[in-house]
């Protein structure tokens, strides 16, 4: 009742105070009068608007807290936990096994039969060298064996009638003999007029045309063992004890949008001085053509291992003007800011150095929308 009179005695007081109040009569007529009286009435308007702010604290004082309208919020109650540090770095798509086509004997190349991109099977002919030369040697033997094979016939015939000498027989065999070993190693450099894959795989670059020279032994074509691709990747030396042959790794692969478990096949032994990494190795097959040698790769992997600590999520911390982040609890009803120190991170959680505590209940929901004080009515869950 003592605060209600209060505020019938203010309410009074600002009636009489009103601009409809009869100052006729006292309203004075000279300028001194009149700035007098102006003092007078904005001291008086000072005096009253302090008296209202008086009872304006003294009603939030008074009025019971169950009137006051709670911001509805959801929390969660912090528990240490353990989580990974992840790291992630580039590396390629490389062939684990590539070879050159070339011709063993040199020449104009007569034929080329497979382009850039073409499978091939290790032992398939690709193209072929101009031996027209060889071939009319190959002609020219032919003929001189045909004659040779028929004299040596006709002097085995005389031979066993006893007629003729055995020089004569013996230099008729001699000589049918000595031209099949030649146009028998004729034959064999005529087969290597063909040029033929040494393995089997897709056909990377090519570096002769049809109708160009090619040397003995010069490449004709490079061939990559597509179904045997790694990723190739070099890593800091700072993650030297993190990093093991075997080790679960992530490898994605940006341009395809992919992503795929896989285990490192081989760490290297040594550091580059020159960058100060080591080199990991990650078998990978095709995937039917579609990740191919000098794709760009993504490997993530755990650098470190945290224990018992207090994470949270990285939405849920907020930034004052300064730079200061906090976050917002809920202690007994009412939200408190707390100012937290954050630390490493990952995908999904930041470690908090300091400034929450086990047990602490975080808002998780809403907490964008209170203000410290305000009181809350929460739905908890657990992390």
């Amino acid at each position: 009742m003592k605060h209600l009179l209060i505020i019938f005695t203010s309410l009074a007081l600002i009636v009489s105070c009103s601009p409809g109040t009869d100052t006729k009569n006292t309203m004075p007529e000279d300028l001194a009068g009149l700035k007098k009286l102006l003092t007078e009435q904005k001291s008086e308007a000072k005096a009253l608007a302090t008296s209202m702010e008086e009872i304006q604290a003294k009603i939030d004082k008074l009025q019971p807290p169950s009137a006051k309208e709670k911001v509805i919020v959801v929390t969660e109650k912090i528990a240490k936990e353990s989580i990974d540090l992840i790291a992630q770095v580039q590396g390629a798509v490389l062939s684990d096994n590539f070879a050159m086509a070339s011709s063993e004997m040199g020449g104009r190349l007569l034929t080329m039969t497979v382009q850039e991109g073409d499978y091939v099977k290790a032992g398939q002919t690709i193209g072929s060298v101009d031996f027209e030369s060889f071939e009319k040697q190959k002609a020219e033997l032919q003929t001189g064996l045909s004659l040779a094979t028929d004299v040596f016939e006709r002097q085995s015939r005389l031979w066993k009638q006893n007629i003729g000498s055995e020089i004569q027989y013996l230099e008729a065999k001699n000589n049918k003999e000595r031209l099949e070993k030649s146009l028998e190693t004729l034959q064999s450099q005529i087969t290597k007029k063909y040029i033929k894959a040494p393995i089997s795989g897709v056909v990377d670059q090519k570096f002769l045309s049809q109708g160009e020279m090619a040397g003995p032994g010069t490449p004709v074509v490079k061939i990559l063992n597509t179904s045997a691709l790694k990723v190739a990747v070099d890593i800091p030396e700072k993650y030297i004890s993190s990093v093991k042959r075997g080790q679960t790794v992530t490898v994605r692969y940006p341009a395809l949008d992919q992503e795929m478990k896989k285990t490192i096949s081989m760490v290297g032994r040594t550091i580059d001085p020159s960058n100060r990494t080591f080199k990991i190795e990650v078998k990978t097959g095709s995937q039917g053509g579609l990740i191919k040698p000098f794709l760009l790769a993504e490997v993530d992997f755990v650098a470190e291992q945290l224990k018992d600590i207090i994470a949270i999520s990285p939405e849920l911390i907020q930034e004052e003007v300064s730079g200061k982040k906090f976050v917002f609890i809920n202690q007994d009803g009412v939200a408190i800011k707390r100012y937290v120190e954050a630390g490493q991170s990952n995908d999904d959680k930041v470690v908090i150095e300091s400034g929450l505590e086990e047990n602490d209940e975080i808002i998780t929901e809403g907490a964008f929308f209170v203000k410290e004080g305000e009181l809350l009515e929460t739905k908890s869950t657990e992390i």
